[in-house]
């Protein structure tokens, strides 16, 4: 088990501005999935996305705007007046870089820039986990006490081309986890968290209810795909064996909505949820909900498990209604009670068999 707890979080999503409005819709069931105002591009066809209001957050670049206000809640939930001097700072993301040399339109795909204080990690839709990955590394290594963990997407005709020629985009919301599943809804937003060694967040006493307790960041060779089942097994059971634990409470999948990638998912659920001796694991999905954060997904999905195992509350999976049979599993279009639960997986797979699994658990 690491020795690394979390002691802030910050989002923006199409929700809006902070942890406990992400929350509290979730809790309820709500989907902000609808026609966009602002985003507009050649390659979107009337399909919902996940927008965030445009009076939510001010600044532009709103990719930079929302990393900073994901940042700013992140720091003031860990009662840090600001970004300590020895800190490391680790952005997730790609295509860093000033927008202006790329010529107009880039703004919001390009950037913001890195400097030589800042680690960039890039694994597609993998990255938010593989950054605290790293950082449960730097603070294993002692390179650090304090790591931020930070990211911004925001929606743009790049990046929405890319997912519509790949035929990933669905006509309808996205359906987690549903028989009527057919494709993604792309959102928008940014999040953080900042992660501290035990010693440290003890030593200025912060809460530090929640360990990462294990981590597995793997990319598979020959898999461009993000739908292995045996790749998603084998990164979760690392994950498990890394925090020394055969115990397994609930699990935030990556469920982005597609056929493929869903079902693949859960035959590798199925086998983990077999060999821990499950019967009815819960598993549940935030992007019914606020759509697809791309290289920024994992944020939620960090927020929305560490909250899980703070409440002992399963949010609703928004849009599943028709779940796929499950033997071991148990999906969740309602709210689900799981009172005295200690351990729990957050999921993210991307494009280029980006694989990538993060255990949380409560205590020591």
């Amino acid at each position: 088990m690491s020795d690394a707890v979390i002691t802030g979080l910050g989002l923006v999503t199409a929700f809006g501005r902070g942890v406990d409005t992400f929350w509290t819709a979730s809790c309820a069931g709500h989907s902000a999935l609808a026609p966009p105002k602002r985003f507009t591009a050649e390659s979107h066809e009337g399909e919902a996305v996940g927008e965030v209001p445009a009076d939510v957050v001010a600044g532009t670049p709103r990719k930079q705007a929302y990393l900073e206000a994901a940042m700013a809640e992140a720091l003031a939930d860990a009662g840090l007046p600001d970004v300590p001097a020895d800190a490391r700072l680790v952005r997730t993301g790609q295509a860093p870089g000033h927008a202006a040399e790329f010529g107009t339109g880039w703004t919001e795909f390009v950037g913001p820039s890195i400097s030589d204080d800042v680690v960039l990690v890039t694994h597609a839709c993998a990255s938010a986990l593989f950054g605290i990955g790293l950082a449960v590394d730097m603070i294993a290594a002692a390179v650090a006490d304090v790591v931020i963990v930070a990211g911004g997407t925001a929606l743009n005709r790049y990046e929405y081309a890319s997912m519509r020629a790949v035929r990933a985009i669905s006509d309808e919301v996205a359906r987690p986890f549903d028989r009527r599943r057919s494709g993604i809804t792309i959102g928008e937003g940014g999040g953080a968290v900042v992660l501290e060694s035990r010693e440290h967040a003890a030593a200025r006493g912060a809460m530090a209810d929640l360990v990462v307790a294990g981590t597995c960041c793997k990319v598979g060779t020959g898999k461009p795909a993000a739908s292995d089942p045996d790749l998603i097994r084998d990164c979760v059971e690392s994950a498990l064996a890394d925090a020394a634990t055969d115990q397994l409470d609930y699990v935030h999948a990556h469920a982005t909505g597609t056929p493929q990638g869903d079902n693949a998912e859960l035959v590798a659920l199925e086998a983990v949820a077999a060999e821990l001796g499950h019967q009815d694991l819960p598993v549940g999905s935030h992007k019914g909900a606020i759509g697809h954060l791309l290289h920024t997904s994992g944020f939620p999905a960090i927020a929305s498990t560490v909250m899980t195992l703070r409440t002992s509350v399963v949010p609703p999976t928004a849009g599943l209604t028709d779940p796929e049979p499950t033997k071991r599993l148990r999906l969740s279009p309602g709210r689900i009670s799981a009172t005295g639960r200690l351990v729990a997986a957050a999921t993210s797979f991307g494009f280029g068999s980006n694989n990538s699994t993060v255990v949380l658990s409560t205590g020591s």
